[in-house]
């Protein structure tokens, strides 16, 4: 039976004042070990969450924490004092039955709520055609239980953003547009009703919104690829361009799809000019996968004269216009040449969207740049995961530890550099990383048993995730704040209902005394294990 280790609970947190641990009223993680780490396991019956009464008192604070030690969102709560100096709880450990004192370093983060950066919209995942065909394997009360686990903001990890793709991806059975005959068909006569495979997402994102209580729930369109018809290759892949002849048609697939979706029930926030538009440019000898390619300049032509009229002259005048939609080395470049393009291209645009996939090799700031040359626009991931690279294990590793350091690290620093929101890839996918026609298969948060569809595996990369999508709340503004040490990462937010959260991570693998000082709130110590993340919530 799932329980909360108490003792190990003592070692990881010492708060000052008058702290107290205790296990809240989440439902602990049903723990499983396997080779590379631990897993928490959902069936229909069990799944763990994650309930803590948030705290209303100034200087009361809740934290919660996870780590490669097992911990899965573990509660403990206490105060902030004005105590200059407390001393920690020592971590004890025995080494040949003789009682050692492990030695720590001492860090210190700052609070400055005189420095005031971006606001944040939220956090979410992908429903693409592999999650609803993933979905369909399980008993509807652990289908119901992982949506309560991505999108409640009472027992589940808070998100608020879905990106959907238009028409088909990779992560499907098969690649597939609206409107694939007939060809050349200017006016899009046989986009009359959604597709079967739309029509099964869309009563799935109901169910989604209804059990998980969550009916403000921003949704992201973005298109991989047209009927083939339209592009100069007539094929789904490979180096392509769209036919100058269909500009306007591509414009009007967008505001027919966002109208049946409309009238189905679904209302989008915000779609963008397509999905990896490089992929077909430079990237079309690996990549197998539907794709458009467009070179920037080309693409401004296309919003400034057809999508950007035509979706602002609409009943959809409101849904936000995002661009990019690719790797964070076409920042800020890209947006530059579309106005080439057309002068008017990027005042179309509400957001710009990144994607993660080469983000190791290219400098943070270039998001900054991008930023500071458009202030007026949002700055969104829209899409990671891992095992996409030759070198790299393709699919989920079931308990990877690693794999989530390298998900919270980065989400870390994209929030340092002006990021608004953050989309994750699929929101669960098989133990192979699919389906995927191309396969294309990578890592996910959550992993379904698709062999007996009666269980579920939550990774630490969903862990990962909820300490940022459940503190950082829609609103939140971040506030500079400043560790002491490189080990120690952190960012924080004052948030819209005025309470304070900070998210940080000890990515060493040694534990450390943190000193958190807030001069409207004081000071409070804890301590932190190695290679641990933590989110903690004050009044």
């Amino acid at each position: 039976m799932p329980h909360l280790n108490l003792i190990a609970a003592c070692a990881l947190l010492w708060a000052a004042g008058s702290a107290s641990l205790t296990a809240g009223a989440s439902l602990p993680c049903a723990l499983r070990q396997y080779p590379s780490g631990s897993v928490c396991v959902c069936n229909a019956t069990y799944c763990d969450t994650l309930e803590f009464e948030e705290p209303k008192v100034a200087g009361e604070f809740v934290l919660v924490s996870s780590g490669r030690d097992g911990a899965r969102f573990r509660e403990a709560r206490g105060r902030f004092v004005n105590a200059s100096r407390v001393e920690f709880l020592p971590v004890v450990m025995r080494t040949n039955g003789r009682r050692v004192v492990r030695a720590t370093r001492e860090v210190t983060v700052t609070v400055n709520r005189g420095r005031k950066f971006q606001r944040v919209v939220g956090f979410g995942g992908a429903f693409t055609g592999a999650v609803a065909y993933n979905l369909g394997l399980l008993k509807p009360e652990l289908r119901k239980s992982l949506y309560r686990s991505y999108y409640s903001k009472k027992v589940g990890i808070g998100y608020n953003l879905m990106r959907i793709p238009i028409g088909g991806c990779d992560f499907d059975l098969k690649p597939w547009a609206y409107n694939e005959v007939p060809v050349d068909d200017v006016g899009l006569s046989n986009f009359t009703k959604l597709d079967d495979r739309d029509v099964v997402k869309i009563a799935q994102i109901k169910e989604l919104m209804e059990v998980a209580e969550n009916r403000n729930v921003k949704i992201m369109g973005a298109a991989w690829s047209p009927p083939r018809w339209m592009k100069s290759n007539n094929d789904w892949s490979g180096s392509s361009r769209l036919k100058t002849e269909y500009f306007q048609t591509w414009a009007d697939y967008h505001i027919r799809y966002l109208q049946l979706m409309k009238d189905a029930g679904l209302d989008y926030w915000a779609i963008s000019t397509g999905n990896e538009p490089m992929n077909a440019v430079i990237g079309f000898l690996f990549i197998r996968f539907m794709s458009l390619g467009w070179t920037a300049i080309e693409q401004g032509k296309w919003v400034g004269e057809n999508l950007g009229p035509a979706l602002r002259n609409s009943a959809f005048k409101d849904v936000k216009l995002f661009a990019g939609d690719d790797q964070r080395y076409t920042f800020p470049w890209w947006f530059s040449q579309m106005d080439q393009g057309h002068a008017n291209a990027t005042q179309y645009l509400d957001g710009l969207a990144v994607h993660w996939y080469w983000d190791g090799v290219t400098p943070a700031a270039l998001l900054d740049q991008a930023a500071k040359q458009y202030p007026d626009k949002l700055l969104f991931n829209t899409e990671a995961s891992l095992g996409d690279k030759p070198f790299q294990t393709h699919g989920p590793i079931l308990g990877s530890w690693d794999r989530a350091e390298s998900y919270i690290t980065y989400i870390l620093q994209d929030l340092q550099h002006s990021v608004n929101g953050w989309i994750d890839w699929n929101l669960l996918l098989n133990e192979i990383g699919g389906p995927n026609y191309a396969n294309n298969y990578v890592e996910t948060a959550v992993v379904v048993n698709a062999t007996s569809g009666e269980e579920v595996y939550k990774q630490p990369i969903f862990y990962g995730l909820g300490h940022f999508s459940r503190f950082i709340t829609e609103g939140s503004m971040r506030l500079e704040t400043i560790s002491s040490d490189s080990g120690v990462i952190v960012v924080g937010f004052e948030r819209s209902d005025k309470l304070t959260t900070l998210v940080f991570y000890n990515k060493k693998s040694t534990p450390c005394e943190l000193t958190i000082k807030d001069p409207d709130r004081g000071t409070t110590q804890l301590r932190l294990e190695p290679k641990s993340v933590h989110s903690i919530l004050y009044a």
